[in-house]
């Protein structure tokens, strides 16, 4: 069985899925996408001060090694030969950032990671391996205090007002990007501010470091990243492709340590041997795909058309929407920023990204401060005794309300409460409202490129819960279509390394991948319902506003 299983096995990729709290190593056969073994390591956070997240950069780098070298073994029990896998890609949680030393390979401080909330480890509760915390201050727990006063003392120095980087970037002023860790770092870091003197400093974010060190590091590694990582930089041209020189001038970053951009296909290097780690079991194997996680996403659920999109369900959403070959900024408080060069000759394409605050974290709300549910999946067994809120309505703004209103003053409310409400409805309705969320993100897409959305692509832990599946294709009144495989992110990496000039093993074509299948969720009701629910939910939302009458300094609005 297991040798005529190893005998139609077609080419085999294996990707690199590096998170803010595990690092996992997948192989996949390039003919069909299905996935044939992995490995994952959890990896720590260190929280020096509050509102500081920090990282071990080289427990980061020898989490890679260990589940590569784990996942052969298991491939090898498998009656697998190692030698078919023709390509590594690399995913990374994106803006995190790493400053080390060329001579020696060791890190000069701590990888500075964008602020998110711990919390217990259910799907629903936190972000899921490989994505990051929303975008553009999402939340008041994501808010970095570590570079608010850098931010603060740069927006100072804006000629007229923040579209100097804005209109370069996609990008707002802000703690979550890398320009402003970095800043911090060549400020308040003796060891870095030394090295950049002796002309001995890199950095990257977290693909950089680990595509260098995994192919020689000290002994000839690669400097590099790719283009969707460079444009989480804030140092980045998503215009010209190339890093800025004015902004560069602006935070005072010497461009020598930046590493070369390239596409997000294409050969950087050769795996080589850690001889410390005793790790080389897939030497010579070339590293020619990376992509920052929701790129890798995007490209993992095949949206390479204009206006197709997808959301990441997490302790936030994270939706991506394929603008194409044109750059879209947004009026609704959306980023833009780089979705996928697949190839050093093939033409860029553009995303608008929206993040929804509050998502699986209302779960989590629900569960640890009211206590209505005692593990997170049992939220759909709640909602599914009444299938309905009863009017209820929640709009989880903790911490203000984000895009599309930038509203600070809201706070949370439950309304439309009556004698006959109970913890079903509420629960009901905490599902209703990551869908209303969802619908206000999707809307905003829509006025800014003007493509109306055919259907919503999802994945993240939370979309097992079917019956939320069903309330977005209601609440958006199109179909949501969820695949099978729920490795969508190492999947986009995989299947960037394959297609890789000089690798040639993946052809983007949908062929590839036949071992996915799509569970497709229809509104099952009429579009005037539909609209009536979001109609009331928007009612709703204004009644949110205005309880706070000065804004808290802790509010984290942009």
């Amino acid at each position: 069985m297991a040798a005529s299983k190893k005998a139609v096995l077609g080419p085999l990729v294996g990707a690199v899925d590096q998170g803010t709290s595990s690092t996992r190593f997948l192989v996949f056969n390039s003919k069909t996408a299905e996935l044939l073994s992995h490995h994952q390591v959890e990896i720590k956070q260190e929280f020096p001060r509050e509102g500081w997240v920090e990282q071990d950069p080289k427990e980061i780098l020898h989490s890679v090694y260990e589940c590569i070298e784990k996942t052969c073994e298991k491939l090898g029990q498998l009656n697998i030969d190692i030698s078919n896998i023709k390509a590594i890609g690399v995913s990374n949680q994106r803006e995190t950032t790493v400053v080390w030393d060329k001579l020696t390979g060791e890190p000069l401080y701590n990888a500075v990671a964008a602020p998110v909330s711990p919390g217990p480890s259910d799907p629903a509760a936190v972000v899921p391996s490989g994505s990051s915390v929303p975008a553009a201050g999402a939340s008041s727990v994501w808010l970095d205090l570590r570079t608010q006063s850098t931010v603060e003392s740069l927006s100072k120095r804006i000629p007229g007002n923040n579209n100097f980087v804005k209109s370069k970037t996609g990008l707002p002023l802000s703690t979550y990007f890398s320009a402003v860790k970095l800043r911090w770092l060549l400020d308040n870091v003796r060891k870095v501010q030394k090295a950049v003197e002796e002309d001995r400093a890199l950095f990257g974010t977290i693909d950089s470091w680990l595509i260098w060190s995994l192919t020689g590091g000290a002994s000839g590694g690669v400097h590099c990243t790719d283009v969707t990582n460079a444009s989480r930089t804030m140092l980045f041209n998503i215009h010209s492709l190339e890093w800025d020189k004015e902004l560069c001038e602006f935070f005072e970053i010497p461009m020598k340590i930046l590493p070369n951009v390239r596409s997000s296909s294409e050969i950087y290097g050769l795996m080589k041997i850690s001889h410390s780690l005793k790790a080389g079991a897939l030497e010579g194997v070339p590293i020619s795909g990376c992509l920052g996680d929701q790129s890798a996403a995007l490209v993992g659920q095949m949206c390479f058309q204009d206006g197709q999109a997808k959301n990441t369900y997490g302790t936030g959403c994270f939706l991506l929407c394929n603008t194409g070959r044109k750059c879209v900024f947004s009026e609704h408080g959306l980023l833009t920023t780089v979705a996928y060069k697949l190839g050093r000759d093939k033409p860029v394409y553009y995303a608008l990204e929206g993040s929804v605050a509050i998502a699986g974290a209302v779960i989590r709300w629900l569960r640890d401060n009211l206590g209505i549910i005692k593990t997170s999946e049992e939220i759909e067994k709640l909602a599914k005794e009444v299938g309905t809120s009863y009017g209820c309505y929640f709009v989880p703004a903790f911490s203000g309300l984000y895009a599309p209103y930038w509203e600070p003053s809201a706070r949370g409310i439950i309304c439309g409460l009556t004698q006959f409400t109970n913890k079903c409805h509420i629960a009901f309705a905490a599902l209703e409202a990551v869908c209303f969320q969802t619908r206000e993100i999707l809307d905003a897409m829509n006025r800014d490129c003007g493509i109306p959305l055919s259907h919503l692509q999802v994945d993240g832990g939370m979309t097992n819960n079917k019956i939320l599946m069903q309330l977005q294709a209601d609440i958006l009144y199109i179909p949501v279509v969820k695949p099978s495989m729920p490795e969508t992110t190492a999947l986009g990496a995989a299947m960037a390394a394959g297609a890789a000039e000089g690798v040639g093993v993946w052809s983007l074509e949908p062929e590839d991948l036949s071992a996915v299948t799509m569970e497709r969720f229809e509104p099952q009701i009429n579009a005037e319902e539909s609209e009536i629910r979001y109609s009331t939910w928007k009612k709703a939302v204004m009644k949110s506003m205005g309880w706070v009458t000065t804004q808290s300094s802790e509010s984290g609005m942009p």
